[in-house]
C-alpha cells in the first residue's frame, strides 16, 4: 500500500461557552488507494454504549478548511500542550509548525527549508516504505527525548541491521521465500531510533530549535520478509507512558506464513516497549530481544515462554493508525487494513487477538498457499471489528478502500460531531469552508466539488481538533456554518451562507467517524 500566530484578537466561529452533553466520537479515515472522484456522498457509522432514544441526530454536514499545502504522513502535537505541531513527511523530514487559531483566517506556519531533523539519508523510500511515525517522550519538554519509526535498506544505509523475521523460530526459510520485486528477504527493516532535541530544558524549545541528527540509540530493528504491509506507527501510552509499536503482517499477500497467529513472530502485532529501563547488553542478549528496550511486567505474554513478551495484541493484517482517547485511556483504537475482503475498526486490549489470517473481519479465510500452514478457527478466540466495510460496498471501478485510522473527536469545532447513536450508518455532506485560509482545489470539470487527493493519515492538536493529512494538502475539521450546514449547538457563527449541492465532498473515499466511535466513509 507518511513561527507564532498574530496575537491580535480574532473573533471565533464556535462557541466555546456553549452547554453540551458529553457524548464521545471517534474519528476515523477511511482511505481509497485513488484520487477523488465524483461518486457520493460522506457515509457514516455510529456507535453509543446506551439505547438512549434522545440521543443527537446525525451531523448536517462535515467542513474542512485547508490550512496548508504539504503532504505529510504524520502528525504530532507539541507535549508542551502550545499551538505547536510535528508534521513529516514520508522522505525522513520532520518540520516543527504552528498552527492557526480555528476561524483565523490564517494558514500554517512552517518554514519547510529549515527542517527540525532531516533523516532523508537513513530512511528508505518506495511507496509502501519510508519514515512512518514519529513519538515524543511524555517528558519530552525536560529530557528532549524523540523516537522515529522507519524504514532502511541493508544495503544502503549503515547501521541497518537486524535479526530476520522470517527464522525457524517461526518456520521460514529466507532461502525460500520469493520476493514480489527486486529484492532479497530481509534486505529491507522496519526500525525505531531515539533522537534528542538541542535547546530542550524545562522551558518551551523555541521555534527555531532542532534535533541532533546523530540518533542515540537504536530502539528496534528487524529484517522484512516482504516490503509491503508493515504498518510503522509508535505512540506512547497515556496511562502508563509505554511506547506502542504497530507491525503488520508484513505480505503483499494473504499472509502465506502465517505470521499474524505465529506466538513466536512479531509479525502482524501490537508490541508494548518500555524505553525508559533499558537493560544491559547481557540482558538483552539473554531474553532474545530485537532491539535496547524492557519488557513492561504487565505485558499479557511476559512471562509466557510460547509468545514473544513484546506482544501486546495478535491477529493484525497492517494496523495502519491508533489512538488512545484522551479522556479514557483505556480506550484503545486502531484500523486494520485488509487484504481482498475487509476492512475493520478495532478496540485494542490486552492479549487480544484480532483474527487475521482465521478470519478477515467477520469473515473466516482460508488462503490455498500457506506454506506456514493454517490456524484452526477453534484454537483461538478472536475478537471482531466494532466497524468496518467490505471492499463490496466499494464501487468496483474504483478499486478497494484502506481503513486509516483517526481520533475520538474531543473539539469544541464541530459540537454536532457531539452525538452518539448504536452502530448504524448514514450519509451526509461534506464540503470545504468558503473562507478557507488556503483555497480548496475542485475536481477538473466537475463545479464545486473538493479534490483532496489521496488522504495519507489524521493528526490532532493540542486542541484536540482534528486533521486530515492528505497529498493535497493538510485540512482542519471547521466549524459546520462554514459550510452552511446547520449545527443548532453551535450557537454563534461567522457565516450563514449554504452552498450548492456541488460543494458536497462526493470523493471516492470511505472515511469512518466512530461515535463512541462514529465512521465517516466517503463513497
Amino acid at each position: 500500500m507518511i513561527p507564532k500566530v498574530s496575537s491580535r484578537t480574532i473573533q471565533k466561529t464556535h462557541c466555546s461557552n456553549v452547554k453540551i452533553r458529553c457524548f464521545e466520537i471517534l474519528f476515523i479515515l477511511v482511505l481509497l488507494l485513488l484520487p477523488c472522484t465524483v461518486s457520493g456522498q460522506l457515509k457514516l457509522s455510529s456507535y453509543n454504549t446506551t439505547n438512549d432514544s434522545n440521543a443527537p441526530q446525525p451531523p448536517k454536514g462535515l467542513c474542512l478548511e485547508k490550512v496548508g499545502n504539504g503532504s505529510y504522513v504524520h502528525m504530532v502535537p507539541h507535549p508542551d500542550g502550545s499551538n505547536r505541531i510535528f508534521v513529516c513527511n514520508q522522505k525522513g523530514k520532520i518540520w516543527l509548525a504552528v498552527v492557526p487559531d480555528v476561524g483565523s483566517s490564517q494558514s500554517l506556519m512552517i518554514d519547510e527549508s529549515d527542517p527540525f531533523l532531516d533523516l532523508s539519508d537513513q530512511v528508505q523510500f518506495a511507496t509502501e516504505m519510508g519514515l512512518m511515525s514519529i513519538a515524543f517522550h511524555p517528558n519530552f519538554t525536560k529530557n528532549g527525548r524523540f523516537f522515529v519509526a522507519f524504514n532502511c535498506d541493508k544495503s544502503q544505509q549503515p547501521g541497518c541491521q537486524g535479526r530476520c523475521s522470517c527464522n525457524t523460530d517461526v518456520g521460514c526459510d529466507p532461502s525460500k521465500v520469493e520476493s514480489p520485486r527486486e529484492s532479497y528477504p530481509c534486505q529491507f527493516h522496519v526500525a525505531i531510533a531515539e533522537f534528542t532535541a538541542n535547546g530542550t530544558s524545562s522551558s518551551r524549545l523555541s521555534w527555531k530549535g532542532h534535533a541532533n541528527s546523530v540518533e542515540v540509540r537504536r530502539i528496534f530493528t528487524m529484517g522484512l520478509p516482504f516490503e509491503a504491509y508493515h504498518a510503522g506507527q509508535i505512540i506512547f501510552g497515556p496511562a502508563d507512558n509505554y511506547l506502542y509499536f504497530t507491525i503488520g503482517d508484513a505480505s503483499h499477500v494473504n499472509d502465506p506464513y502465517n505470521f499474524a497467529q505465529n506466538k513466536k513472530s512479531l509479525l502482524g502485532k501490537i508490541l508494548r516497549l518500555d524505553v525508559d529501563n533499558i537493560p544491559g547488553a547481557k540482558e538483552i542478549s539473554r531474553l532474545g530481544l530485537w532491539g535496547n528496550y524492557a519488557i513492561p511486567k504487565d505485558n499479557p505474554y511476559a512471562t509466557d515462554n510460547e509468545y514473544q513478551p513484546e506482544i501486546w495484541a495478535l491477529g493484525f493484517s497492517n494496523p495502519w493508525r491508533c489512538s488512545f482517547d484522551a479522556e479514557n485511556p483505556s480506550r484503545f483504537i486502531c484500523s486494520d487494513i485488509g487484504k481482498n475482503q475487509y476492512e475493520e475498526i478495532n478496540v485494542i486490549k490486552r492479549g487480544g487477538n484480532y483474527g487475521w489470517r482465521v478470519y478477515e473481519g467477520p469473515y473466516p479465510t482460508h488462503p490455498s498457499y500457506a506454506p506456514g500452514g493454517y490456524t484452526k478457527s477453534s484454537s483461538i478466540t478472536p475478537i471482531f471489528p466494532v466497524a468496518g466495510y467490505s471492499h463490496d460496498n466499494v464501487d468496483a471501478s474504483k478499486g478497494p478502500a484502506s481503513v486509516i485510522g483517526g481520533y475520538f473527536y474531543r473539539a469544541a469545532t464541530d459540537p454536532c460531531l457531539y452525538g452518539c447513536g448504536n452502530f448504524t450508518s448514514f450519509s451526509v455532506p461534506f464540503g470545504c469552508a468558503h473562507d478557507s485560509p488556503m483555497q480548496c482545489g475542485f475536481k477538473p470539470g466537475v463545479q464545486n466539488v473538493p479534490d483532496l487527493g489521496y488522504v495519507l493519515s489524521l493528526g490532532e492538536d493540542n486542541n484536540k481538533d482534528v486533521y486530515l493529512l492528505a497529498s493535497s494538502g493538510l485540512y482542519r475539521v471547521a466549524a459546520p456554518s462554514r459550510c452552511g450546514y446547520r449545527c443548532s449547538k453551535e450557537m454563534c457563527s461567522n457565516s450563514t451562507r449554504v452552498p450548492s449541492s456541488g460543494t458536497l465532498l462526493k470523493a471516492a473515499y470511505l472515511v469512518a467517524c466512530v461515535i463512541s466511535g462514529i465512521v465517516f466513509v466517503f463513497l
